[in-house]
């Protein structure tokens, strides 16, 4: 009897394509302040934590806000959907009594036909109200989080002058003219 066929890559050892122990030697990685050209100093950064706290508040009232009109739309969706749900089921009844009081097949079948058509207009219609809807929700939910979203780096980039403007005027003279 034969032995069956074997798939090469799955007798591959992959463990023999790197050898991560000499990717790791460290006598051989690059000295970073050799890489730098020389020394690298730093100053002295840090930002306020008071305006760091009042960045995060904000970004919680905005998380919060968010979250309000998010409830409050789909509030709003929900109570119309219900709206048009009563409204079609009233509207199939007096559809259905409308078929059945007519005469002849004829007309029974010209009243079912004109009955669905003006269902299928204003399922439709009321398909096109909600979409909107919720159109008008998610694009108000962005544009909020996009606004604040540009204020938040607008303040962060403020907070970040400061910081910077505070550590060199506490910075020792000598070492200004490092930076």
């Amino acid at each position: 009897m034969s032995k069956p066929a074997s798939n090469p890559f799955f007798e591959a050892d992959f463990s023999k394509f790197m050898d991560m122990s000499k990717m790791m030697d460290m006598s051989k990685m690059m000295d970073m302040t050799k890489l730098m050209g020389g020394e690298f100093k730093m100053q002295p950064f840090a930002p306020s934590m008071e305006s760091m706290m009042q960045l995060y508040r904000r970004n919680m009232e905005a998380m919060a806000a968010a979250q309000q009109m998010a409830w409050e739309n789909a509030q709003e969706m929900a109570r119309r959907q219900t709206e048009l749900a009563r409204q079609n089921i009233e509207s199939a009844a007096s559809l259905m009594q409308t078929v059945i009081a007519a005469q002849t097949p004829e007309e029974k079948v010209a009243r079912q036909t004109e009955a669905t058509k003006a269902t299928m207009e204003r399922c439709t219609a009321n398909l096109k109200e909600v979409t909107d809807m919720m159109a008008k929700s998610q694009s108000q939910a962005m544009d909020a989080m996009n606004s604040h979203v540009c204020e938040t780096l607008d303040q962060i980039q403020t907070i970040m002058k400061n910081a910077a403007s505070d550590a060199s005027a506490v910075m020792p003279t000598s070492l200004r003219s490092v930076g």
